[in-house]
């Protein structure tokens, strides 16, 4: 039972980063509305990546500045830094220096997501570790090894894992069908294991596509049908996604490996992507 627990888990945790702290807080790829919200900060939780605060603005930093000394893990200074090296040491000055010239203020203005922030250190030790041990030991006679172990840390160690391959793997081995001129690459097994974060390469030309990627097959991209979902029935909205003409052409003319924008109405964003974006599901007034 710790297994299955441990696997329901991972799959929670992921979906939090993915369609929480990615998608929805750091690209602002999607609109949520506050019980999906709600939702995804318990995930979010759950997994123990730091509050999505600080983890949507460290993401905006590597978008803004990726592969220089101000990103905070910088796959130009080898696989282990990228992986998990920069956890280890003090941020680069340039990481702090223009990460101070962020934009956070919409993530300031969502009482969800400050709520979760000002309250991490209690929610989190509970969501992370006490609940996912005592949990299985209380209700099914889990003892507390497997419990503790299992469910708890190698769950939370898997998907820590999970997360930096998308930092380091996904930015070394693949294909780049979008933009031969940058790192990030199409790496089918981290888009396996983190829920179709892998297409690494589309995702760093078009940051703000709520699926991640060109094609949307949910057996490779679990997260867009979290989103999907949760868009049928009304709690997402204003779905951005890329037109085909947008792609064909950013495909022909491969970029110059400068793409700056890392999320939706920056203001880098060129206008003709803004012009043919395809959004779905618009709030309904």
């Amino acid at each position: 039972m710790s297994t299955s627990l441990a696997f329901a888990l991972y799959v929670v945790s992921g979906l939090g980063i993915t369609a929480g702290a990615h998608r929805l807080w750091a690209h602002r790829s999607y609109k949520a509305k506050w019980p999906l919200r709600v939702l995804l900060v318990i995930f979010n939780t759950v997994a123990f990546q730091d509050a999505a605060y600080h983890w949507a603005r460290d993401h905006r930093v590597h978008h803004k500045y990726s592969e220089t000394d101000a990103d905070p893990h910088n796959a130009t200074r080898g696989f282990f830094f990228s992986h998990i090296g920069w956890l280890l040491c003090k941020k680069h000055p340039e990481v702090k220096a223009k990460g101070k010239g962020v934009d956070l203020s919409d993530l300031r203005a969502d009482r969800v997501l400050m709520f979760q922030k000002k309250h991490y250190f209690v929610l989190m030790p509970l969501a992370c570790f006490i609940l996912p041990t005592v949990a299985p030991m209380y209700f099914w006679g889990e003892s507390f090894v497997n419990a503790w172990f299992v469910a708890t840390m190698f769950r939370w160690c898997f998907i820590l894992n999970v997360t930096w391959l998308v930092n380091s793997a996904a930015h070394k081995f693949g294909g780049r069908p979008y933009d031969r001129f940058i790192n990030p690459s199409e790496n089918i097994s981290v888009a396996m294991l983190a829920f179709g974060e892998g297409w690494h390469n589309y995702h760093h030309v078009f940051p703000w596509d709520y699926k991640t990627a060109e094609f949307g097959k949910y057996s490779l991209n679990l997260t867009t049908a979290f989103i999907d979902f949760f868009a049928k029935i009304g709690w997402a909205y204003d779905l951005k996604s890329v037109s085909p003409d947008i792609i064909k052409k950013r495909v022909k003319r491969t970029g110059d490996g400068t793409h700056a924008t890392w999320g939706w109405g920056d203001k880098d964003q060129p206008k003709e992507e803004i012009d043919d974006a395809v959004i779905t599901h618009k709030k309904s007034e």
